[in-house]
């Protein structure tokens, strides 16, 4: 799924200027759901440690709502806090059991819904995507939602282009993410498309969550646990961290860690959710990110350093990847950088 970069650091709607969340919050709504969107942007500071983010809990009527876990929430807003914010996002509720068949929205919603602005950034966290599809607003999209709910998604809502297997979709001015705890790599995402890579690290830091998970949504459903004597991948993939910026190769990969090449692949994707390739062009891809965001250094030497091999290979996998060149990007993360 190709990533997309947009400044969007500057001119929220927010206090001084800052970027304005909306969290829209549902009746029958599951509180660690509800509090990603507050716990991670509201860790992303610029170096000065300012706050980047206003984040805004609202409800779409201004009145409390019941959640799911005993215990009514007092917004802080009402369905005016969708109309004036910068992203919407639309943690799960579990008190829609309508939405599972295709069914409409409460008038109330769709009303608040309705009053967001065009060209607002619009995000689901795991059946919060149901809401969305609802509103017919993931109609010949593509988007994600809940492993164990995708079957039950594409039955009521077949115009989506559901994929289980990943842990979010960024579709440009819509994202939707996986289950539950999905919603804090998608969170991080937004912060890293917005705002790069060194203000993502601190911000998850601050929430003891890595910046960047490997793998997708596939290596979390239900299959059988391997025995404790049968060998992973996790000591190659260390192993082939320290050597991002040399030639690896799939069979080198499959030697290092004493496997055939086909029960390596097979390991390595129930593991990691992407196959060995993948895998290490996302790894390559994050170095790159990485340097082009916090050095001077020429593309060439950046595409040396991490793994591309050529300026030509690092454009071809940006490109492909995020939709900008290295030097574009880097304009984006380093507004003064030379050309």
């Amino acid at each position: 799924m190709q990533e997309h970069i947009k400044d969007t650091t500057h001119g929220g709607s927010g206090a001084a200027g800052r970027h304005l969340v909306a969290v829209l919050a549902l009746p029958g709504f599951p509180p660690f759901e509800l509090g990603i969107p507050s716990r991670v942007f509201g860790s992303a500071v610029d170096d000065d440690g300012e706050a980047l983010y206003e984040v805004v809990v609202c409800t779409s009527d201004g009145a409390p709502v019941p959640s799911d876990s005993g215990f009514a929430l007092q917004p802080a807003a009402g369905p005016e806090a969708l109309a004036a914010a910068d992203t919407v996002i639309v943690p799960p509720t579990h008190a829609m059991p309508e939405l599972a068949r295709g069914g409409p929205l409460p008038p109330a919603v769709a009303e608040a819904i309705a009053g967001i602005r065009p060209g607002t950034r619009l995000v689901s966290i795991c059946s919060g995507s149901y809401v969305l599809a609802a509103a017919g607003l993931l109609d010949d999209r593509p988007a994600t939602t809940h492993w164990n709910l995708a079957d039950e998604f594409r039955r009521a809502y077949p115009r989506v282009r559901i994929d289980e297997d990943v842990l979010f979709v960024d579709d440009g001015d819509v994202l939707t993410s996986a289950g539950v705890s999905a919603g804090v790599d998608l969170c991080l995402h937004l912060i890293r498309r917005d705002h790069g890579v060194a203000v993502t690290n601190r911000a998850a830091r601050m929430c003891v969550v890595p910046p960047w998970r490997d793998g997708g949504q596939a290596q979390f459903i239900d299959r059988p646990v391997p025995e404790p004597t049968v060998a992973t991948t996790t000591a190659t993939r260390a192993w082939a961290l320290e050597r991002l910026a040399e030639p690896v190769s799939l069979a080198e990969l499959a030697a290092h860690a004493r496997m055939s090449l086909r029960t390596f692949t097979r390991r390595f994707r129930d593991e990691v959710g992407m196959t060995p390739v993948q895998w290490l062009t996302a790894q390559r891809l994050e170095t790159a990110r990485h340097l082009l965001e916090s050095s001077d250094l020429p593309v060439d030497l950046v595409a040396h350093r991490s793994g591309f091999g050529s300026a030509n290979s690092l454009r071809q996998h940006m490109r492909a990847s995020l939709g900008v060149s290295p030097i574009a990007y880097r304009r984006t993360f380093q507004p003064a950088a030379p050309a």
